[in-house]
């Protein structure tokens, strides 16, 4: 049990932390740069997570054709949810539709962020404390360009505000979903899980953040060193709760890992 709430914790942190981006859009100044901006940095985040965190676990455990596999899952389970908010949105007014589009694809990446932490959870719990480290300082950018959107779409306040509480669940919801589904699954079911996580995170930050980021306001070279930051500032992030947490990923990697295993016995 104490497990759970482990779980729990880390999962309400990514929507805690685009909910206070999205009060800083709220009570602060919004302009389109710093919207492009903060949409840059949140794609150099998610793709770190991608890069340096999920595609290298799967890799030190299952064979390349399963993650190929996964990821390809992943990234088409996106552009059908993408498909299908689209087709919601036919027929709608361009405020309310516009307004459906932002709600329903900040809460499909909170769920896959929930996805995320709680299958990183039944791998091992640091790698799901790095996760959801990593989540919260893209969500905080995200958090805050939707906010600034719906600023500029003249949204009601009230509404805006109870939009940004809302997130917060998604995410906790779908971490303990993913959490007792896979906490007793085979460990190959856990990194194609991760796999197509990443897939589904990918097509996100290149597809919806960056193009978000260019409707805001046409990229400059800072725009491109926000990505850069973004990126960088995850792997630092990484790299610290992995010397702060000590071996124990270490361990539980050999022991579950079958390249792992075969080193062990060779040795």
């Amino acid at each position: 049990m104490n497990e759970f709430w482990i779980v729990a914790g880390l999962a309400l942190l990514p929507g805690f932390g685009n909910l206070a981006g999205g009060m800083v859009a709220e009570f602060g100044r919004t302009t389109p740069r710093l919207l492009n901006l903060a949409l840059h940095a949140a794609s150099g985040i998610v793709i770190g997570v991608v890069a340096i965190e999920l595609i290298p676990e799967a890799l030190n455990n299952i064979a390349g054709w399963w993650i190929a596999l996964a990821f390809a899952s992943g990234g088409l389970l996106y552009v059908g949810a993408e498909a299908m908010i689209d087709r919601i949105a036919v027929g709608k007014g361009r405020g309310s539709s516009a307004m459906w589009m932002i709600y329903v694809a900040v809460a499909v990446d909170l769920s896959g962020d929930g996805l995320m932490i709680g299958s990183g959870s039944a791998v091992a719990t640091s790698l799901a404390i790095v996760l959801a480290a990593g989540q919260v300082l893209a969500d905080f950018p995200e958090g805050y360009s939707v906010v600034a959107s719906l600023r500029e779409n003249k949204v009601p306040r009230r509404l805006r505000i109870a939009v940004s509480m809302s997130f917060p669940l998604y995410c906790l919801g779908m971490a303990i979903v993913a959490w007792f589904l896979l906490r007793s699954a085979p460990e190959e079911i856990k990194y194609v899980a991760l796999s197509a996580i990443a897939g589904l995170l990918s097509v996100a930050a290149v597809e919806e953040m960056l193009k978000e980021a260019h409707d805001a306001k046409a990229d400059s070279r800072t725009s491109a060193l926000s990505f850069v930051a973004g990126f960088t500032l995850f792997a630092l992030v990484s790299a610290g709760l992995a010397t702060a947490l000590g071996t124990e990923r270490n361990l539980e990697q050999s022991s579950t890992s079958p390249r792992g295993v075969q080193q062990t016995e060779n040795s």
